[in-house]
């Protein structure tokens, strides 16, 4: 927790393992009062990439230590990671990554892609709240695509604290990371009865988001987004909400 009086309140939503622990880090270093409040868990389905692609596509670092610790090894496949993030877990598993996009994002990577992977097999990596972006993109492009649902996110029991600060109106910023993490905050304030006056706390707070997709979830539930970091990691993220907290709010 952040020694500066009054400090803002700055919620935070990632999977509660080292993620959080470097969030809570990080934000507390900004000058601010943290607010960990995982929306996100974690269930492994023990599936792998298939053998026989010719590209595979990983889209985040949890599905990056989950195919090593299945034993996954890709030959001669070429190995895609959306983002330096994916990318730097695929390393420290052992893996070479072949290709990192310029622009971090699902549709980044498919115009990485795209004029490679005509009558290809593209092998998408992932979690099962993955966007069309990446199969659909790649399906225009002439690829044949195949999808492997390597984990399942869930919403933890007992998540919502910060749902309840908005409420009462002690929330003063808030971090979202995907668009899950949106949907699973509306449903840990709808399950505590305070789903309206969490939007309205949202409404007098900073929000932050990373990625476009990610500011049109939150924009379709009703939810005003301040900051969409040009850079889609989560210390870019944190850095520019705090930076946002208007005058005020702390």
């Amino acid at each position: 927790m952040s020694d500066t009086p009054n400090a803002p309140t700055v919620a935070v939503f990632r999977p509660d393992d080292e993620r959080l622990e470097l969030a809570v880090a990080l934000l507390s270093e900004l000058g601010t009062e943290p607010v960990p409040d995982p929306m996100l868990a974690v269930e492994a389905t023990g599936t792998v990439p298939r053998t026989d692609a010719d590209y595979v596509v990983f889209t985040s670092k949890t599905g990056a230590e989950l195919v090593s610790e299945a034993g996954w090894e890709p030959g001669d496949q070429t190995v895609c990671a959306i983002g330096p993030a994916t990318a730097d877990a695929l390393r420290a598993e052992g893996y070479a990554v072949d290709l990192v996009p310029e622009e971090f994002t699902s549709s980044g990577l498919v115009a990485a892609l795209e004029d490679r992977v005509a009558g290809a097999r593209v092998e998408v990596a992932r979690s099962d709240h993955g966007s069309a972006v990446l199969l659909d993109g790649f399906e225009d492009a002439g690829a044949y695509v195949h999808e492997t649902i390597l984990y399942r996110l869930v919403r933890p029991n007992g998540s919502g604290e910060s749902a309840a600060l908005a409420a009462e109106g002690d929330l003063n910023a808030a971090c979202f990371t995907s668009s899950l993490t949106v949907d699973h905050f509306l449903e840990a304030a709808a399950d505590r009865g305070v789903r309206d006056a969490a939007l309205e706390g949202l409404a007098d707070a900073t929000v932050g988001v990373i990625g476009e997709p990610t500011a049109e979830t939150a924009a379709e539930r009703g939810i005003d987004v301040d900051v969409v970091p040009e850079e889609a990691t989560f210390d870019a993220l944190a850095r520019e909400t705090v930076a946002a907290v208007r005058p005020g709010r702390e």
